[in-house]
């Protein structure tokens, strides 16, 4: 397996304001290719707040809905296909075979998965993981680089 666990950043997030910059800081660091984001945390913490803040930010102009009924979403972002999926309600990775998730593995896909526990075996590698949970009233963020493709993009971040 090529994921290494390197150590990781935290953000303080007071707010959605700050979600959707930190967001914005991940889009200007994404360099040509693509690029796996697993976003971990409870109900609430700001996941799909995070997703649809990155998706904007890389040019989707289109209302960017919540995957959690339909499970995925495609978009085009930067001139490269866009994924975002929501497995909240997936209770075994088996169920993922019919939604044809193939186009995952495309090289310059930009993919975010919501839950990505509940697919485990059925996904792309992370190549960057970031963990949200409740800080107060706020958030934090813990972005980790899993692989060699999601620490270019962590330095581009430092």
């Amino acid at each position: 397996m090529n994921e290494r666990p390197t150590t990781g950043r935290a953000w303080n997030l007071p707010d959605e304001a700050a979600t959707g910059a930190l967001a914005r800081r991940v889009a200007e660091a994404l360099q040509e290719g693509g690029l796996v984001i697993y976003l971990d945390g409870p109900l609430g913490a700001g996941k799909t707040s995070f997703a649809r803040a990155l998706l904007t930010a890389c040019g989707v102009g289109e209302r960017i809905k919540s995957p959690t009924y339909s499970l995925v979403e495609g978009y085009l972002a930067q001139g490269r296909p866009a994924w975002h999926l929501d497995l909240y309600r997936i209770a075994d990775p088996g169920e993922l075979e019919w939604l044809g998730l193939d186009a995952l593995a495309e090289p310059a896909a930009l993919v975010l998965v919501e839950w990505p526990e509940r697919g485990a075996g059925a996904l792309p590698a992370a190549d960057l993981q970031l963990r949200l949970s409740y800080a107060g009233a706020g958030r934090q963020a813990l972005l980790q680089a899993r692989t060699a493709r999601g620490e270019r993009l962590f330095e581009q971040l430092s």
